[in-house]
């Protein structure tokens, strides 16, 4: 899962998460009793991490369950439909993090932190200064690369800034040869038939468990 942001990960052969000031989530090699042993040892007291998984996976007691939330990974198969980008997305830079944290905060599209912007492209459309929209980029594995962070200031929703802005994400991975996906919470239908018309179809259900050591 962290095959591509390595230099923004810890841990070892079988179990790796980010800095804590990058994002929470980490990956198991192998998601067994050994593994989430092993993550125990590794993370400080109190910390949160979140691990995305295919399977209906058994949490060890000696971890604090904070939630488990129902998602959706959608897949990037639809070349054709990459159309209409708006020409005031900019590249979005540290001077900008303050915004970026204060959007996230407010439309929670999930974890934006004070170093997420570390993954990289991320950009953003701005209104009289005030940025009101922004998507990104976040997990690399292998071929595949995660659009994340996609939101709008709800004042500002009924423009077509998600859209352009997904946009403008997948053509960047798909002319450097990888493959887009995301994640949305399976309740999110607005959203779910938004990918869908944007050339995105479901390759699984995911749960994703919210942990605190």
């Amino acid at each position: 899962m962290i095959s591509g942001s390595r230099h923004l990960a810890s841990g070892n052969d079988h179990v790796k998460f980010f800095y804590e000031e990058v994002g929470p989530f980490a990956g198991l090699k192998d998601q067994d009793e050994q593994s989430f042993h092993e993550l125990f040892d590794l993370v400080p007291p109190n910390r949160r991490v979140v691990i995305p998984t295919i399977k209906d996976v058994k949490i060890p007691g000696y971890w604090k369950i904070i939630d488990t939330v129902k998602a959706l990974q959608m897949i990037f198969k639809e070349p054709a439909l990459i159309t209409g980008i708006d020409p005031g997305i900019i590249p979005l830079k540290d001077q900008h993090i303050a915004q970026m944290i204060a959007l996230t905060q407010l439309t929670k599209p999930g974890p934006f932190l004070q170093r997420t912007i570390e993954f990289g492209n991320y950009k953003g459309i701005f209104n009289s200064g005030k940025l009101v929209a922004m998507a990104g980029q976040r997990m690399h594995p292998f071929n595949h690369v995660e659009i994340s962070a996609v939101c709008t200031h709800p004042d500002h929703t009924g423009n077509g800034y998600a859209r352009s802005l997904i946009n403008d994400q997948v053509l960047k991975i798909v002319q450097e040869g990888n493959i887009p996906f995301l994640h949305v919470r399976s309740e999110n239908e607005h959203a779910i038939n938004l990918y869908k018309r944007l050339g995105f179809s479901i390759r699984a259900e995911m749960n994703i468990y919210v942990l605190e050591r």
